[in-house]
């Protein structure tokens, strides 16, 4: 199997080889988008004769002469340590070390300045499954390095594939639920894809068409998108995925939680069949085994930890009973504990966007340094909030379960539920957010009917 080196010939953007790159355009990307309908009605499937499409690699995996050496023993007793299981056939052996992904150095350079000491337990058993070319399935928390466990070998896919024409669509694709977690994907690609030169665009609804549109003209190599406001471009012609060999589907349960299915299908039908796909979940529930069957080939599948959803044990809980009409003064009890440390910063979840509008009027009547956000709050809005909490202006954050998915700022110490101890899926995910550090304790003040 030939290596890097030879692989990578004149396509390497860390070297400054290669024609211009362009993009863009709606050439191929379906018929105009209508008013009425639903998101999606207007694309036709494309039925693909996989002789007239144009060959792409997608193997690029060289296995370290240390990985090749390891015993079927090393490996079980590795996978054992790290709580990973393994479910399909050929599945590569773990690595330990980042040198044994045999990543090129442009990525390697970038590894190395990040100071990490060893790869997560997804990342050792993923990179060699993505470099390899095959579908994966993998089944981790939030917080176990999956995004950079499909972002690096994405990077090095594109760099082995010819360069992007005007009217190309990209060629990576990153499914992703919602804007903020769409955003933190978007911020890690360019990070990591500056090495190389590959550009990347954050598609998503809530936010001006304009900026998004005039980057995907331009030409993406990786685009990141919320489900929706990619339809809308991909029905009136903006963009298409007629180059896209490499597709993510990052937190498909979520995805299929907040009703995305029916886009999802919509888009995956733009997309060539031989295309290598990765899909990313919490958990496993029989939906998002099915959308695995329907979309992945002879896939393999990584599970980290336990298959269900549960409560991150990094954190410790502590659940305060009482009656509805004592809640308010007991959060505001915990609060002036909580803030008399200067640097504490805080999250409040509640169950509905009308609580949190009334938590954080009464609080700022009361001089708290308090912000909500929720769903119904504009893009720009929600931008500032996040900003402003993120830079402790604001370290008190008023939340729904929903609009707190996928927040990542810093060191968070506390956090606050004004909800049900029945209503904790949307918290738990929001506790496993990857740049939290979350060391103390998550106070749960629920009602006594509960």
């Amino acid at each position: 199997m030939p290596g890097f080196s030879d692989r990578d010939r004149g396509r390497d953007r860390g070297y400054g080889s290669g024609p211009p790159r362009f993009g863009g355009g709606g050439r191929g990307g379906g018929g105009g988008g209508g008013k009425f309908g639903n998101p999606g009605d207007r694309l036709r499937k494309k039925h693909w004769n996989l002789d007239e499409l144009s060959k792409f690699e997608k193997n690029f995996y060289q296995e370290h002469p240390d990985v090749n050496r390891r015993s079927p023993q090393e490996v079980a007793q590795y996978r054992s340590t790290k709580a990973v299981t393994v479910k399909g056939r050929d599945c590569p052996n773990p690595i330990m070390k980042f040198h044994e992904a045999s990543f090129p150095t442009y990525v390697m350079d970038v590894i190395n300045k990040a100071g990490w000491s060893e790869p997560t337990p997804i990342q050792a058993q993923g990179w060699p499954l993505a470099l390899s070319g095959k579908d994966m399935v993998g089944i981790a928390q939030t917080g176990s390095g999956k995004t950079l466990s499909y972002l690096l070998p994405a990077i090095v896919h594109i760099n082995h594939q010819p360069f992007l024409e005007r009217g190309d669509g990209p060629i990576c694709l990153v499914l992703a639920p919602t804007r903020e977690l769409a955003q933190q994907v978007q911020q890690v690609a360019a990070e990591y894809g500056r090495a190389s030169r590959l550009k990347s665009v954050c598609v998503y609804g809530g936010a001006p068409k304009g900026p998004q549109l005039r980057d995907l003209d331009r030409g993406v190599e990786i685009c990141i998108a919320t489900p929706g406001r990619l339809i809308d471009f991909l029905e009136a012609g903006k963009t298409n995925m007629r180059r896209c060999t490499y597709l993510v589907l990052d937190e498909a349960d979520r995805m299929l939680d907040m009703g995305f299915e029916p886009q999802i299908r919509k888009i995956v039908d733009q997309i060539r069949p031989d295309r290598q796909t990765l899909m990313w979940s919490a958990t496993w529930p029989k939906e998002v085994r099915q959308l695995a069957e329907d979309f992945l080939k002879d896939y393999v599948q990584i599970n980290v930890g336990a298959l269900q959803l549960s409560a991150n044990h990094n954190i410790l809980q502590i659940v305060d009973v009482c009656n509805d009409g004592e809640k308010e003064d007991k959060l505001l009890r915990l609060l002036e504990e909580i803030m008399s440390e200067k640097e504490n910063k805080t999250i409040i979840f509640t169950e509905t966007k009308r609580r949190c509008d009334e938590i954080t009027r009464r609080m700022r009547r009361d001089g708290w340094p308090a912000m909500g956000i929720h769903g119904d709050k504009s893009q720009q809005e929600r931008d500032w909030v996040l900003n402003e909490f993120k830079f402790g202006k604001a370290p008190i954050l008023i939340a729904t379960d929903v609009a707190s998915r996928g927040l990542g700022y810093g060191l968070l110490r506390q956090g606050l539920g004004m909800t049900r101890p029945g209503l904790q899926r949307g918290k738990e995910d929001s506790w496993r957010c990857p740049d939290w550090d979350i060391t103390q304790s998550h106070t749960e003040v629920a009602g006594s009917e509960c």
